[in-house]
Parts: structure tokens; C-alpha cells; sequence
């Protein structure tokens, strides 16, 4: 009797929540049942066995839902090198950059072949004229490719210490071997592009016309080396950049062959900046083993997906 009491008044009160209005009634009722339902727990001595019986069945009839315990996605491919994969967009587009580029100069040189052709007839651009046109594209060549091309600035690098730092130069952990700043705008502005203006000049005096295979070959190697600033200074592959630079030397070689079937002296020329770029090759390299991943491995020779964005520039929106 003293069992059934309580739970009497339960059944009571919750008959009579189920009339009265909420605010008014269901908390007190709420608090009553639990009060009750104590009280007639301890009268009629449930064991811990039935209650965990009881959770049982309860978690039976509403199971909660399942606890994620996987990383976020963002969070799982935050390293790109944790599980590298090939970037085939990158690769497609330094692809179509290249084409692109050596396209425009091909076509710029039949157009100045023709035009020269109309007005000179038989006669020929001086020597330094022709020297003049192969020196401004050897030193802004990039105009024709789509790519960021930005090259390290030679102004900074040439002030040395901290301030020498751009795209491409004392941005990232070098060899204690690297040149000094001072000595790459010597050797790009005074020694390297003179060469490949003149012995370039040399040859299209020898064939008589801009538009001719050695001439390309040296435009090819002109196009692998502004693309593959874009791979080193803008978008720092420290891997791809790698195979990139060797790409830039084998290039130059072909040019240089190629000028030497037409002009000896210009083949010559050339070959002779395979020095510097074999130099600027081993530097590239040695760069990359002093720039491991985080986990203390070498960065894959090849472009990561992840590791940079590659994006023409030619119709990019312009910051404001």
C-alpha cells in the first residue's frame, strides 16, 4: 500500500497536466514525478542490473547519433605533401603558356620578315639593329606569356643583406654559396644578354630572314625559362623548380647546337651561357635540399597539388 501511494499521485498529476496550461502546471508535475518516482524506487528496492537493463532498451528505441571522429577535410589536406598528388592543372597550363608564347614570337617574326621584305627589299637590318630586337626580347620575353613571369629584382638584389630579398632570392633558405645580389644584374644585363643578342644577330645575318629554326630554338629556350620562373619565383615549387632549371639548360644547349649549324662564333656564344646556367642550376638545387617539407622530407620533383595556385595572369581581375 505505501508503494502504490506514490504512484497514485504520479498518475495524478500527470492527468491533470494534460488539462491545466503548460507554464502553470508541467514543471511542478515534472518535479513531483521525479520526487515520486525516487520515492517509489526506494520502496520497492530496483536493483543497478534493471536500471542498466533499462538504458539498454532506451538506447535501443533512440539511439544517438554516431560521433565523427575523422579529421576535417580542410584539416586532412592542409599538407599538400602529407599524400602528394601531380598537379595536372599546373602542368596544363604551363603547356598552353608555352605554346602560347612561342606561337607569338613565331608570328611576330613572319610578320617582321615581311614587313622588312616590302620595304628593304634585298637590303638587310644593320648588325646592331637585329642585336638590338634579340636583346629586348631575351630580357622581356615574358610579355608574350600568360604566366606570372616576375623575375627577382635585380635593383634589391644588387643592395645585398636583408633588403636584397624579392621573388626568387633570399626568400626562401639558400646555400652559403650563393652570389652575392651584385652579381645577377652583372650577368643577366651585361654579360648574358649581350651574348644572346649578338650571336642571335649573327645568325639571322647568315640566313637573311628572323623566322627560321635556330632562331626558334632559341625563342623555345627563351619560353622554358619564363616559364619556369613562374614554377621557381612566383610560385616557389621548390621540387618542380628543379627539373624546370634543367629543362632551361638542356634548351639553351639545343639553341646553341642549332646556331652552330648556321653560324660557328654564334654557337659559341651562346654555349658560353650554359656556364652561368649551370651554376643557376646547381644553386636551384641545392636550394631545394635545404628546403625540405615540414616533416624533414624532400618536396616531390614535380608540381603538388596544393603547394601553389597557378593562374594566368593575362585577364586577371586587378585588385583596387
Amino acid at each position: 500500500k505505501i508503494a502504490s501511494f506514490p504512484k497514485s499521485l504520479a498518475a495524478l498529476a500527470l492527468f491533470l497536466g494534460a488539462f491545466l496550461p503548460i507554464n502553470a502546471f508541467h514543471a511542478p508535475a515534472n518535479r513531483l514525478l521525479q520526487r515520486q518516482t525516487l520515492t517509489y524506487s526506494a520502496f520497492t528496492s530496483v536493483t543497478p542490473q534493471s536500471n542498466r537493463q533499462n538504458d539498454r532498451n532506451a538506447a535501443l528505441t533512440h539511439p544517438k547519433p554516431p560521433t565523427n571522429t575523422a579529421l576535417p577535410s580542410a584539416a586532412a589536406n592542409e599538407d599538400p605533401y602529407a599524400s602528394p598528388q601531380l598537379d595536372t592543372d599546373a602542368l596544363t597550363k604551363y603547356v598552353t603558356a608555352g605554346v602560347t608564347e612561342l606561337t607569338l614570337f613565331g608570328a611576330t617574326f613572319k610578320l617582321l620578315d615581311a614587313a622588312l621584305a616590302a620595304a628593304l627589299s634585298e637590303a638587310q637590318l644593320p648588325l646592331p639593329a637585329i642585336a638590338f630586337v634579340f636583346y629586348a626580347a631575351s630580357l622581356k620575353s615574358r610579355v608574350f606569356n600568360p604566366l606570372n613571369n616576375q623575375r627577382p629584382d635585380l635593383a634589391k638584389a644588387a643592395k645585398g643583406g636583408e633588403e636584397a630579398a624579392s621573388n626568387g632570392f633570399r626568400d626562401r633558405v639558400m646555400p652559403s654559396w650563393t652570389p652575392p645580389g651584385v652579381i645577377f644584374p652583372i650577368m643577366w644585363i651585361l654579360i648574358i644578354g649581350p651574348l644572346r643578342a649578338y650571336s642571335a644577330a649573327l645568325v639571322v645575318s647568315s640566313t637573311g630572314t628572323f623566322f627560321s629554326l635556330p632562331i626558334m630554338a632559341f625563342m623555345l629556350h627563351l619560353t622554358v625559362g619564363d616559364v619556369w620562373n613562374t614554377i621557381n619565383n612566383t610560385e616557389k615549387r621548390y621540387g618542380a623548380a628543379v627539373v624546370g632549371v634543367a629543362c632551361v639548360v638542356v634548351s639553351a644547349a639545343n639553341a646553341a647546337y642549332q646556331y652552330s649549324t648556321v653560324d660557328p662564333l654564334a654557337g659559341k656564344l651562346l654555349g658560353g651561357t650554359l656556364l652561368w646556367l649551370v651554376t643557376a642550376a646547381a644553386l636551384i638545387t641545392d636550394t631545394w635540399r635545404l628546403n625540405p617539407t615540414e616533416n624533414g622530407e624532400k618536396v616531390p620533383l614535380y608540381p603538388v597539388k596544393g603547394e601553389a595556385e597557378t593562374s594566368f595572369l593575362w585577364g586577371a581581375a586587378t585588385e583596387e
